[in-house]
């Protein structure tokens, strides 16, 4: 099965600039990798890392909002402060 030639992904460009030869072997020559079960715990690791970082984002906007919420509750609670005396 041959892969699109026209299709350039980011994953490529990384390993053409980490090594030519690597990137010429398996995507040209489509040679197998040496170490099978290394290449698939790099991917595993790969995988688990892209999890962890989509948890983190999703954490991230979360405290946004509960910050902007808590900014909005402090400036409604300023407002009826002010206007109830």
């Amino acid at each position: 099965m041959r892969r699109d030639r026209t299709l350039v992904r980011a994953s490529d460009v990384g390993l053409y600039a980490f090594c030519a030869r690597a990137w010429w072997l398996a995507r040209v020559q489509e040679a197998d990798h040496d170490n099978p079960a290394r290449l698939a715990h790099g991917t595993a690791v790969h995988s688990a890392h892209g999890a962890q970082v989509r948890r983190i984002g999703q954490a991230r906007r979360a405290a946004l909002v509960l910050i902007g919420a808590g900014v909005l509750l402090l400036i409604a609670f300023l407002a009826l402060s002010f206007l109830g005396q």
